[in-house]
């Protein structure tokens, strides 16, 4: 049976790269064995199989690429499972959705992303359609002080009792982020402003940062939007029909 040129020239630089270079002591001393003149001949013929075949190099890349997911995807599954309480933790009053829901989705957003703006209105009719949902937001203010401004706002409204509300107003807004359009929007959704500045101001806030920052880094979340669904760590915006497949792979864990 005859391979096909490009495998022919894969499986000889796979079988010829560990004598050039070395990965473990036995192909070391197999290397070591080799003539100076056999060496570079079969440098030669390892770079001239890869100029012949380049896309021996892609399909190693990609290889590699699906490799590195798939160990991330492990690693996230893993810190969820390590993490999971404090993950999904949230007072009922502070959920969107069913409080009492069967399956929880954990978003880490911030104010200022216009990607997590740009998904939120598709995940929230998902969630209402579905009925038995309960996301929790992990606030992330990641893109600069006014992400910070508004994700202290959000957390100090939890003390009136209108975090859904408030969280639902700041991610239909418009425009920069600045500290009068989000006391602006603290004032439509209802909120006591002066109470809310003053609430702003509670140093324990730092504390919710920084737990949502450890969550993130654990779990390997390096921008946002970021969700966890179940078992699964999903980040950038995602389509409907990703969302329900997510939400009823979930349920059937």
């Amino acid at each position: 049976m005859r391979m096909r040129p490009i495998l022919a020239g894969a499986v000889t630089a796979s079988l010829l790269v560990p004598l050039v270079w070395g990965s473990s002591p036995s192909t070391a001393l197999a290397a070591e064995a080799l003539s100076e003149d056999q060496k570079a001949a079969v440098r030669a013929l390892v770079r001239d199989t890869l100029l012949d075949n380049p896309e021996i190099i892609a399909e190693a890349l990609e290889v590699y690429q699906e490799r590195q997911a798939a160990e991330q995807a492990a690693r996230s599954r893993a810190a969820i499972a390590e993490h999971h309480d404090t993950l999904i933790e949230a007072d009922a009053d502070d959920v969107l959705g069913n409080p009492d829901g069967d399956v929880t989705i954990v978003e880490f957003s911030d104010y200022q992303c216009g990607y997590c703006k740009r998904v939120f209105p598709e995940l929230l009719s998902v969630i209402e359609s579905d009925g038995n949902v309960r996301l929790v937001i992990r606030e992330l203010p990641i893109l600069g002080p006014e992400s910070v401004l508004a994700a202290r706002a959000a957390v100090a409204s939890r003390e009136q009792g209108l975090y859904p509300e408030f969280h639902k107003a700041l991610m239909s807004l418009k425009g920069g982020v600045s500290e009068a359009a989000v006391m602006q929007v603290a004032a439509e959704a209802g909120l006591d402003v002066d109470a809310l500045r003053m609430d702003m101001a509670d140093p324990d806030l730092d504390e919710t940062f920084s737990r949502n920052i450890s969550l993130a880094q654990a779990l390997g979340i390096s921008g946002t939007p970021a969700f966890v669904i179940g078992p699964e760590l999903v980040p950038g915006a995602l389509s409907r029909e990703r969302l329900t497949d997510l939400i009823e792979a979930a349920r059937s864990e």
